[in-house]
């Protein structure tokens, strides 16, 4: 492997310099990107000529048209001739990434780059019906985006054929990883023709991903556009991590929520309960917020990051399976609602804000049980917050931080008032009342079970006596004195 250094030179380069397809230049113009980021022009002059390559570069600074351009590039549209030289509607390369939410943000940003070129791009996923897709696959793509256990199951059913793809794309691998995908990535792998490209991008690259590398690529170059330090933190991001009682985070996320910069918030949780248990209470004081997570049909998570993207609502309140697929423009805040599990947890976490050159917040809640944790996070990473500052939702120094307004509370609606409670009125014939309306509670008289009074219980009828029982100590019959 060898290693491309972060170039120096100050000279504006942009996508038409460096030869990329007429057609995705104006595609990519239309929506306002003429310049390359770094991590995308160290790739593009490597992946354009079919080496196979490992970018390794900070979350939100556009791996995806880094990859994405040279497989549309390389790709042969329907209507070219050399079209007829290829299997007819077979896939020509194929991107694997690790959540829905980040498949359809690759898809959707391949489809803006190849508006021009007249490609099929197609997104497969878990969680919806596979009609849909298996009728794509039959009809012919040329681009397929997908999570890997559905891919899997497309391949053993025989709709989806990989024998001819000439790229293949591991997005986000280390989260593949983590989320336990490596089988499935080597069976993927072996699916396709040894003779392809590869291109693994990733955000580390912990030695299993390493080992990958080595098995399934062929000399790839290694390209990292950063310093070591700066492939994991965002520089443009300020964070601040605060002690706070769990009690209290709603109350300071509806503060911070009315800071001078808040624009749209996504905030991390544990679990999926607690992200919707969040996403209520902050609808009920007030905000436009929605949960996203694994409990959700796959239809209602796709509704909701699309209003997200649309500034319908303005906290999105979601779980980690979600942090690697939400690449939304507009993210001011990102919130820690719990502690992150671990060092790399915490960089994908805050990786939602201060994505492509834009400045971000990212706000840390560690609980007092969390401390430990924290403290191993703040080492790996080399940060400054060892001890974290007790805070709550009135303390100075979190309007300080945040450029709250003096006199801000976590609400903008008023609660609602209690529901008054309905007077109970006895009804005839129920527990508790006699047919007149009558307590029966403490007096002899009562109703009997099928609402009827009977007159042993009423206040005529002598009360039953207790029957004597006989049983046997010793093999002698004993009388049980009456009471």
């Amino acid at each position: 492997m060898w290693d491309i250094p972060t170039p120096e030179s100050d000279t504006v380069t942009t996508f038409r310099d460096m030869g990329v397809n007429a057609q995705i230049c104006d595609a990519l113009e239309r929506a306002g990107i003429t310049t390359p980021f770094a991590i995308q022009e160290m790739t593009l002059s490597v992946a354009l000529l079919g080496t196979d390559l490992i970018g390794q570069a900070r979350t939100g600074t556009g791996k995806t048209l880094a990859f994405g351009i040279p497989v549309l590039q390389r790709s042969v549209a329907p209507t070219d001739p050399a079209y007829a030289d290829l299997p007819q509607g077979k896939p020509q390369a194929l991107i694997v990434a690790p959540t829905r939410e980040l498949a359809l943000q690759v898809s959707g940003d391949l489809a803006l780059a190849s508006a021009d070129m007249g490609l099929r791009v197609l997104t497969v996923y878990g969680g919806v019906g596979y009609e849909p897709q298996l009728e794509a696959l039959d009809t012919g793509v040329d681009i397929v985006v997908g999570t890997p256990g559905r891919l899997i199951d497309l391949a053993n059913r025989r709709a989806l054929d990989l024998s001819h793809v000439h790229a293949l794309v591991l997005d986000e691998a280390d989260e593949m990883l983590d989320l336990g995908f490596l089988p499935d990535v080597i069976t993927l792998l072996s699916k396709t023709p040894e003779t392809r490209q590869t291109m693994l991008f990733s955000a580390t690259m912990p030695a299993a991903i390493v080992a990958l590398a080595r098995t399934h690529m062929r000399h790839p170059m290694n390209i990292r556009a950063e310093s070591s330090y700066d492939t994991t933190m965002v520089p443009a991001t300020a964070q601040f991590i605060y002690q706070a009682h769990d009690l209290d985070k709603p109350e300071i996320i509806g503060r911070v929520l009315q800071a001078d910069d808040a624009d749209k918030m996504i905030v991390f949780t544990r679990t999926k309960r607690q992200a919707q248990r969040i996403a209520e209470d902050l609808q009920e004081r007030g905000f436009r917020a929605s949960p996203l997570h694994g409990d959700m049909a796959q239809v209602a998570r796709e509704k909701a990051l699309a209003r997200f993207r649309e500034d319908k609502i303005q906290v999105l309140v979601c779980t980690d399976v979600a942090a690697r697929g939400i690449d939304v423009r507009g993210v001011s805040h990102v919130i820690n609602y719990t502690c992150p599990e671990d060092d790399k947890t915490y960089v994908h976490r805050i990786g939602r804000t201060g994505r492509a050159g834009a400045s971000g917040t990212a706000i840390t809640f560690v609980d007092w049980a969390d401390l430990h944790r924290w403290k191993m996070i703040n080492k790996a990473l080399d940060l400054p917050f060892d001890e974290p500052q007790e805070t709550y939702s009135t303390s100075e120094h979190l309007f300080h931080d945040q450029g709250i307004p003096a006199g801000t509370k976590g609400r903008v609606v008023d609660p609602a008032p209690p529901a008054p409670k309905a007077e109970r009125t006895p009804r005839e014939g129920s527990r508790g009342a006699n047919r007149s309306g009558g307590s029966s509670r403490g007096s002899g008289s009562g109703s009997s079970a099928d609402g009827q009074g009977s007159s042993e219980r009423s206040g005529d009828a002598p009360r039953r006596r207790n029957r004597s029982r006989r049983r046997t100590r010793g093999g002698s019959a004993v009388e049980t004195p009456k009471s």
